[in-house]
């Protein structure tokens, strides 16, 4: 029998039970919310109101489902190791533990262990030839992460093709939410009834990709952004993964994955190890409750900027390729007046980059264009006060550029041909020593000598066919990010200060992963504000505001043809980090005036607006929708109500304002940073606004306005003179 360890971790409103009992594997028995502070008697207590009953016609030892999965224990649902040697053994490793550290201190054996934060568990299979090392730690936010580790101990080669991890929830978890999307479209939620079997969500793009499940989230039917017990995972490869839910009949209900590996991707010799994607875990009552705890971790990260966010002019959709130096000196101008911090010059500075047929990999100023480089409009933009950056795609290629011309070789694929094209594009193999650092000297020697304080990063088609072409077209999918991921790092080592966002086509590669090495996130492709009410509102279940780019674009918008007035494109984008994309030189003195003000307005909010606690909420099941932060103290909060249709009730409802003290007094009004909205008909409240407790504001609230389709009223809520106890705030 294997020895016995018990560890209780518990940090930032987690806990987590973890026991190694007869099957010497570590089995999570509790994750979620906190029990409080716990004794070493109280651990038997817990392992026994836990313990699982013994039923008929079952293994003899009774059956935990493993944070790493194994076959040999009765389990028959996902594997955790999945792999073979040469000779199709080791495909059932039985590994065990051997030793436990908890907080980097070693656990006896049958010892217990209660409070800590971080648990890390070794384990072996001395037949098979195989190690594990599991590490559980209950991170910034109460984050619970989960991660392993494999070495190959054997005398020969072990190819491994998978490595799954997965913790259990309970069966009162019963509805999945997730999310799809495509492009211009992300993050586009879906809800079904938990059923017999496995929920399997698999991504195989080299991107987590515009259809990603961004977040598996299960919990009691109809859990709302408040209500009901919420378990998620989230899977951060910035790559291929897989995210599943599985339900078995025995009763076991685990949320699982790992990294989506291809055929032959990973072969482990003799001595070599896999460690596998981080698995992020979070609950709460309420999504709202459940993102906020990966916000938290975000804002944690040591490379997150803080909340004072430079707003941002992207000049794409006032230029596209057409580059006039006489144009982008105007819109510098215009942007300048208007408040903007930074300008960003996008895709069509380099070599023969006319068009999106040509260039990609050639990362040099074309003198065609640019005939004095990029000094005369970058000096022009420094000497305005603003930030200057710079977009890139380093892991893509054009057939029609001098780098794919002289390299060949260097383009991902599994065969002699080439994948099929993708925007005019194949992808660089980084894993390349020779192609990844001609790619960061190029960019390097751009950030030097333009003294850059921004670059955006794309990446614009899917990494299918991902082989390496001197091994055959062996796959390298995962070993192709982690190749990005050493340019990104060695960049903003180089040069403290830069910041680089990652953009996918859009929003087509936001996860942990890559928050863990970037600055931002372009959410969309698509500026449209109507979408993207429904695209921030389901990014912000997984990213902080401060971290995704949310512009303001003109009035008709490029992607949907859709006319939005600036009120509703101003107070949609400022609850992120707000920038413009929108030819500023178009635009008429009223609408600059109103720009400004909300601009201005953003700049005063910036704290509030990126740096609160996020909350969510729908108006009486209709079409208005609540958006809103709450500062840490709970003393200010603001609101922007959207109507985002029309709806059949004469009358909306009524608003509830979440997330303050119930036992504070707050003065609640509406306010216009640009103009009113159109067709607001206001309930007698809203005339010169209104105080009342924040138990009040949240439990019943307060009669909604009516809006016309499309517009958005921002309401300002902060303490009155006097609290609920009559002492001074």
């Amino acid at each position: 029998m294997a020895h016995a360890w018990t560890v209780h971790l518990r940090d930032g409103g987690t806990a987590a039970l973890i026991d190694v009992g007869d099957s010497g594997l570590p089995a999570v028995l509790h994750w979620g919310a906190d029990w409080g502070e716990m004794e070493q008697h109280d651990l038997a207590s817990a392992g026994q109101l836990l313990a699982r009953a013994y039923v008929d016609n079952v293994p003899d030892i009774p059956l935990e489902a493993g944070v790493l999965p194994a076959p040999w224990t009765g389990w028959t649902g996902q594997p955790g190791v999945i792999g073979h040697r040469e000779d199709g053994t080791g495909w059932s490793p039985h590994l065990s533990t051997r030793s436990v550290q908890v907080d980097g201190a070693p656990l006896a054996p049958g010892g217990r262990v209660t409070n800590a934060r971080q648990a890390v568990f070794e384990l072996s299979d001395p037949h098979v030839g195989l190690e594990a090392t599991l590490t559980l730690r209950i991170a910034a936010g109460g984050v619970l992460e989960v991660t392993a580790m494999l070495r190959n101990t054997g005398n020969t080669p072990y190819w491994l093709d998978g490595l799954n991890l997965a913790l259990p929830v309970p069966l009162e978890a019963d509805e999945i939410l997730d999310f799809t999307g495509r492009w211009a479209h992300e993050r586009a939620p879906q809800r079904r009834r938990v059923v017999n079997g496995v929920h399997l969500r698999e991504q195989r793009r080299g991107r987590p990709g515009f259809d990603s499940p961004t977040v598996m989230l299960c919990g009691s039917a109809g859990f709302g952004f408040r209500e009901g017990r919420v378990w998620g995972l989230h899977v951060a490869t910035g790559g291929n993964s897989r995210t599943y839910l599985e339900r078995l009949p025995s009763g076991n209900q685990v949320l699982g994955g790992g990294e989506a590996l291809s055929p032959g991707e990973i072969r482990l010799h003799p001595g070599d190890t896999h460690t596998g994607p981080t698995l992020y875990y979070t609950h709460g009552e309420g999504l709202d409750a459940a993102a906020r705890r990966f916000h938290r971790w975000v804002r944690a990260q040591p490379g997150v900027p803080g909340v004072e966010r430079p707003v941002t002019l992207n000049v794409w959709e006032a230029v596209g390729f057409d580059h006039s130096l006489l144009k982008l000196k105007e819109l510098a101008d215009v942007a300048h007046g208007i408040g903007v911090e930074r300008y960003v010059l996008d895709d069509g500075w380099f070599l023969g980059r006319r068009d999106d047929t040509a260039g990609l990999g050639d990362w040099e100023v074309d003198p065609e264009v640019w005939p004095d480089g990029l000094h005369p409009l970058v000096d022009h933009v420094r000497g305005l006060g603003m930030q200057f950056g710079l977009w890139f795609e380093p892991e893509m290629v054009n057939p029609d550029s001098r780098l794919a011309r002289e390299h060949p070789e260097w383009i991902l694929a599994a065969h002699r041909e080439w994948p099929v094209s993708w925007r005019n594009q194949q992808v660089l193999d980084l894993t390349i020593p020779e192609a990844r650092e001609l790619v960061w000297s190029r960019m390097d020697a751009l950030v030097r000598e333009y003294r850059l304080d921004y670059i955006k990063w794309d990446h614009n088609r899917d990494t299918f066919d991902a082989g390496h072409q001197a091994a055959g077209g062996r796959a390298v999918g995962g070993a192709q990010v982690a190749a990005a991921l050493a340019i990104i790092d060695r960049l903003r080592a180089d040069h403290p200060g830069l910041e680089i966002e990652s953009c996918s086509s859009g929003g087509g590669r936001i996860d942990l992963e890559m928050a863990r090495h970037v600055q931002r996130f372009w959410v969309s492709d698509c500026i449209d504000p109507l979408e993207r009410q429904h695209m921030l509102r389901w990014s912000l279940q997984l990213m902080p505001p401060e971290v995704l780019g949310s512009h303001i674009a003109s009035g008709r918008n490029q992607t949907t043809s859709r006319q939005h007035d600036l009120g509703f494109r101003a107070g949609t984008a400022v609850w992120g980090h707000l920038g413009v994309e929108w030819d500023l030189t178009e635009a008429t003195t009223e609408e600059l005036a109103d720009l400004r003000a909300w601009i201005t307005w953003f700049k005063a909010e910036r704290p509030l607006l990126l740096g609160g606690d996020m909350v969510r909420d729908v108006v009486a099941q209709g079409p208005l929708w609540l958006h809103g932060v709450v500062a840490p103290d709970r003393r200010r909060a603001l609101f922007a109500l959207a109507s985002i249709g029309t709806g059949p009730d004469e009358v909306p409802g009524r608003v509830r304002l979440p997330g303050l003290d119930a036992g504070m007094r707050y003065r609640v009004r509406a306010i216009s940073p640009g103009r009113p909205p159109a067709g607001l008909i206001a309930p007698p409240w809203l005339a010169k606004g209104i105080e009342a407790s924040g138990g009040v504001l949240e439990a019943v609230g307060l009669t909604a306005p009516s809006l016309h389709p499309d517009q958005v009223l921002i309401i300002e809520v902060t303490t009155s003179a006097l609290n609920a106890e009559g002492v001074t705030s």
